[in-house]
Protein backbone atom coordinates (compact mmCIF):
# COMPACT_ATOMS: atom_id res chain seq x y z
CA UNK A 1 0.00 0.00 0.00
CA UNK A 2 1.31 3.36 -1.44
CA UNK A 3 2.39 5.99 1.52
CA UNK A 4 -0.27 9.03 2.38
CA UNK A 5 0.12 12.10 0.49
CA UNK A 6 -0.03 15.42 1.81
CA UNK A 7 -1.75 18.29 -0.41
CA UNK A 8 1.31 19.83 -0.97
CA UNK A 9 2.18 16.11 -2.63
CA UNK A 10 -1.16 16.11 -4.66
CA UNK A 11 -0.81 19.49 -5.92
CA UNK A 12 3.00 19.18 -7.24
CA UNK A 13 1.77 15.10 -8.37
CA UNK A 14 -1.02 17.05 -10.23
CA UNK A 15 1.44 19.72 -11.97
CA UNK A 16 3.95 17.47 -12.51
CA UNK A 17 1.16 14.81 -14.76
CA UNK A 18 -1.02 17.57 -16.42
CA UNK A 19 0.74 21.32 -16.07
CA UNK A 20 0.78 22.10 -19.79
CA UNK A 21 -3.12 21.07 -20.67
CA UNK A 22 -3.23 23.21 -17.29
CA UNK A 23 -2.04 26.25 -18.39
CA UNK A 24 -3.29 25.96 -21.83
CA UNK A 25 -7.00 25.55 -20.81
CA UNK A 26 -7.13 28.42 -18.15
CA UNK A 27 -8.87 28.72 -15.48
CA UNK A 28 -12.27 29.11 -16.92
CA UNK A 29 -11.57 25.49 -18.80
CA UNK A 30 -10.39 24.08 -15.94
CA UNK A 31 -13.62 24.93 -13.63
CA UNK A 32 -16.01 23.55 -16.15
CA UNK A 33 -14.02 20.34 -16.07
CA UNK A 34 -13.85 20.92 -12.15
CA UNK A 35 -18.11 21.37 -12.01
CA UNK A 36 -18.40 18.34 -14.19
CA UNK A 37 -16.75 16.30 -11.75
CA UNK A 38 -19.04 18.01 -8.71
CA UNK A 39 -22.13 16.59 -11.26
CA UNK A 40 -20.35 13.01 -11.33
CA UNK A 41 -19.97 12.90 -7.69
CA UNK A 42 -23.81 13.99 -6.51
CA UNK A 43 -24.50 11.47 -8.98
CA UNK A 44 -22.39 8.61 -7.51
CA UNK A 45 -23.60 9.69 -3.77
CA UNK A 46 -27.16 9.38 -4.81
CA UNK A 47 -26.99 5.95 -5.93
CA UNK A 48 -22.75 4.67 -6.56
CA UNK A 49 -21.28 2.32 -5.39
CA UNK A 50 -18.72 2.71 -2.67
CA UNK A 51 -15.56 2.37 -5.49
CA UNK A 52 -17.88 4.89 -8.05
CA UNK A 53 -18.21 6.98 -4.36
CA UNK A 54 -14.37 7.13 -3.50
CA UNK A 55 -13.68 7.40 -7.64
CA UNK A 56 -15.22 10.43 -8.29
CA UNK A 57 -14.16 12.26 -4.66
CA UNK A 58 -11.00 11.75 -6.15
CA UNK A 59 -11.40 13.37 -9.32
CA UNK A 60 -13.41 16.74 -7.65
CA UNK A 61 -9.83 16.84 -5.27
CA UNK A 62 -7.89 16.50 -8.45
CA UNK A 63 -9.37 18.97 -10.45
CA UNK A 64 -9.55 21.35 -7.50
CA UNK A 65 -5.97 21.12 -7.02
CA UNK A 66 -5.74 21.85 -10.92
CA UNK A 67 -7.78 24.80 -10.76
CA UNK A 68 -5.39 26.01 -7.91
CA UNK A 69 -2.53 25.32 -9.56
CA UNK A 70 -3.81 27.30 -12.63
CA UNK A 71 -4.57 30.25 -10.76
CA UNK A 72 -1.65 30.35 -8.71
CA UNK A 73 -2.69 29.09 -5.42
CA UNK A 74 -0.90 27.00 -2.95
CA UNK A 75 -4.01 25.05 -1.27
CA UNK A 76 -1.64 23.65 1.56
CA UNK A 77 -0.91 27.58 2.62
CA UNK A 78 -4.92 28.34 2.23
CA UNK A 79 -6.33 25.73 4.25
CA UNK A 80 -3.76 26.55 6.56
CA UNK A 81 -4.55 30.14 7.02
CA UNK A 82 -8.02 29.76 6.89
CA UNK A 83 -8.81 26.69 9.00
CA UNK A 84 -5.12 26.32 10.61
CA UNK A 85 -6.42 28.21 13.85
CA UNK A 86 -9.89 26.66 13.97
CA UNK A 87 -12.91 27.19 12.55
CA UNK A 88 -13.03 30.57 10.49
CA UNK A 89 -16.54 31.96 11.87
CA UNK A 90 -16.54 31.58 15.61
CA UNK A 91 -12.46 30.85 16.07
CA UNK A 92 -13.04 27.32 17.84
CA UNK A 93 -11.38 24.01 17.26
CA UNK A 94 -14.61 22.67 17.28
CA UNK A 95 -17.55 24.81 15.56
CA UNK A 96 -19.71 26.67 17.97
CA UNK A 97 -21.21 28.72 14.97
CA UNK A 98 -25.28 28.70 14.86
CA UNK A 99 -26.60 26.07 12.70
CA UNK A 100 -28.59 28.92 10.98
CA UNK A 101 -25.04 30.28 9.87
CA UNK A 102 -22.77 28.68 7.65
CA UNK A 103 -19.43 28.22 9.27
Amino acid sequence: MAADISLRELQQLIRDMYHEKDVARGVDGTFMWLMEEVGELAAALREGTHAEKSAEFADVLAWLTTIAHVAGVDLTAAVREKYGAGCPGCGHLICACDDAEKP
